[in-house]
């Protein structure tokens, strides 16, 4: 839990007063300057663990401040609220008391109903903002979606970012539409009876207006990662780093009325202390949610396959509600696209997709090439509902040099294949946006930092991080407003073509999910999965309390045959990738299996039986 009750930064109480709350353990004095709409100075006071503070009368909503440190540097707030001039400008104060919440009636959704739809926000519509997709809701409810995950939206520098290089968490990027315009999208996904799960990153701040560091000890050197040093969650005056990010998790939660977070490359938070910082922020969460009466959600990101992150303290677990698998989206993207670079070498066959499907983790112990040392623990006893799996998200698309989706990779046919397998496996399906109409707009890595040097430096990053994947090229320029706009999707071709047609089929599978109670818990124990190699054939049975499912895919560019066998009732064709309703190349396959026989399966398709 946070160490102490202190709410940093600017919070306003009664009477237009206005607490101003610093975390600076070594500093010898600061002072908060009110810039706008008054030029105004006022000392702070040293508290207890490192912390100023200094209550300031005639304070209101939109008041322009930053912090004068050591009588020397003047900077933003590190738990600014809101940053309407950029990372550099001024620090703004904020009344979450004001905005008139309409959404009581809101209770959550239980996670195992989470249909999720990644998104983001400046490249989800032409305009970029909060406000422009609110208007996308109903088409997002028509689908079958049930929750968005917005990637990153705390200030990052310049108005476009994928939100990953954030350095104010507590503030709301100015060029998405700032507080008020993520309020009202929340309040509207709730009024659509959808659940939002916001994109955080406690791993690493941005490179460009990171000012903690004028502060106080926010990163610390023991550890290495991919962006420099590692937060400081166990090293000295690890306490108030550690309350900055649990109040910020409970930020988001209370005054935005975020219903969950994903929380990204927890991997990459090194805590080496008794209680881990995961633990401590799921302690403080469940808290909340006794207190508020709802539920609130935390989901890893992660690629330690360590199920030390779901399961509950008293069996030395974090308590985190779910994670990502990335192992599963590994093993469809081997099998569909054929790559076998850099981490794809381990997924290379059928079998692993048929132990990801059962098992949650293909690695659970065993050697892995790419890492060349064993990898992961099992998860077989733990709930599907507790894993987050895909075949497109802005991770796998983007960190590619040329950004393409599966729409520029894959035939219409194997398109399809990928939607059933996620959709249809006993796991939370993440849909990435524009995937269901097969946009063909590329997800390209996009900055606009103002620094040359900078710039040149993540070009210089980015062709490293591609050299494991053997990609030749230059990758497309990152800083480059043309970038940023190839990215947006192409929304008026949903209506047209092939493109409708894989947005039907794409809903008629999320209406089997729920009709058929695809989403209900299962285990391993549930699932017989086998797959053969030589017909490149993954098939499996899952029982369930309500019949059982029969999935058949075939990852063949021919057709091929599998021999199956109804239990003690007859089975009934739910959805055939293949039809011709589908634009398939059309199907022999029964409309009900009575007895065992040979099913002939079109080539890159997918088919899924049921008994009820």
């Amino acid at each position: 839990m946070a160490t102490t009750n202190i709410e940093i930064g600017a919070v306003l109480k009664a009477d237009d007063q206005c607490q101003f709350t610093l975390w600076g353990p070594e500093l010898n004095s600061v002072e908060v300057k009110l810039v706008s709409p008054q030029d105004r100075s006022f000392p702070m006071t040293r508290i207890e663990q490192g912390f100023w503070t200094v209550s300031v009368d005639n304070v209101s909503e939109g008041t322009q401040y930053f912090y004068c440190i050591n009588q020397t540097e003047t900077r933003p707030d590190p738990a600014s609220r809101y940053q309407p001039e950029g990372v550099h400008g001024p620090s703004v104060v904020v009344d979450h008391r004001t905005y008139d919440w309409q959404d009581s009636s809101w209770q959550n959704l239980p996670l195992q109903d989470y249909v999720i739809y990644e998104l983001h926000v400046g490249t989800f519509t032409p305009e970029g903002t909060f406000e422009a997709a609110i208007a996308r809701l109903p088409y997002l409810k028509e689908l079958g979606i049930t929750a968005i995950e917005i990637m990153p939206v705390a200030q990052f520098p310049g108005a476009r970012n994928w939100g990953y290089d954030g350095v104010f968490p507590y503030a709301v990027q100015n060029s998405y539409g700032g507080p008020a315009g993520l309020k009202q999208l929340v309040e509207a996904c709730h009024q659509h009876e959808i659940a939002v799960i916001l994109d955080v990153v406690y791993n690493h701040f941005g490179p460009e207006g990171n000012y903690t560091g004028f502060y106080g000890p926010y990163i610390t050197q023991k550890y290495s990662t991919p962006w420099g040093g590692a937060i400081n969650f166990d090293d000295t005056w690890c306490d108030g780093v550690r309350q900055y990010f649990v109040e910020n998790v409970l930020y988001w939660l209370r005054h935005f009325h975020i219903d969950g977070l994903r929380l990204d490359a927890v991997h990459a938070i090194y805590d080496f202390g008794a209680k881990h910082f995961l633990a401590d922020m799921a302690e403080a969460v469940d808290a909340l949610s006794d207190e508020l009466g709802k539920p609130h959600y935390l989901i890893a990101e992660s690629d330690l396959n360590d199920t030390r992150l779901l399961r509950p303290p008293t069996q030395g677990g974090y308590g985190l509600d779910a994670q990502w698998s990335d192992d599963f989206h590994h093993a469809l993207h081997a099998l569909l696209t054929h790559e076998s670079e850099g981490y794809y070498q381990d997924f290379d066959s059928c079998e692993a997709l048929a132990t990801a499907i059962r098992d949650r983790f293909v690695y659970s112990g065993q050697f892995s090439r790419f890492r060349r040392r064993r990898h992961g623990n099992s998860a077989t006893d733990l709930p599907s509902t507790q894993f987050v799996v895909c075949a497109q998200n802005h991770d796998q698309i983007g960190n590619h040099i040329t950004g393409k989706r599966f729409t520029q990779k894959l035939s219409f046919e194997a398109l399809k294949l990928a939607a059933g397998a996620v959709i249809t496996s006993p796991y939370l399906p993440l849909l990435f946006m524009g995937e269901e109409y097969g946009d063909p707009s590329p997800f390209l890595y996009f900055i606009d930092h103002g620094d040359p040097d900078l710039i040149q430096a993540v070009a210089e990053g980015r062709k490293k991080e591609f050299e494991e994947f053997h990609a030749v090229g230059e990758p497309i320029p990152a800083h480059e407003e043309a970038t940023f706009e190839q990215v947006k999707l192409k929304w008026e071709l949903q209506q047209e073509g092939q493109h409708n047609v894989l947005w039907r089929y794409y809903q008629q599978l999320l209406q089997l999910r729920k009709q058929l109670g695809l989403n209900a818990p299962s285990f391993s124990k549930d699932i017989r999965a086998n797959s053969d190699e030589e017909k490149r054939l993954v098939y499996y049975q899952r029982d369930m309390a309500d019949g059982q499912l029969l999935v058949l895919m075939n990852f063949n560019d021919g057709v091929t045959t599998v021999e199956v066998a109804p239990p003690q009732q007859d089975w009934y064709l739910k959805i055939d990738s293949a039809a011709e309703v589908w634009q398939g190349p059309g199907s022999s396959l029964p409309e009900k299996i009575m007895e065992t026989q040979v099913l002939e399966l079109a080539p890159l398709s997918l088919a899924l039986y049921w008994i009820a």
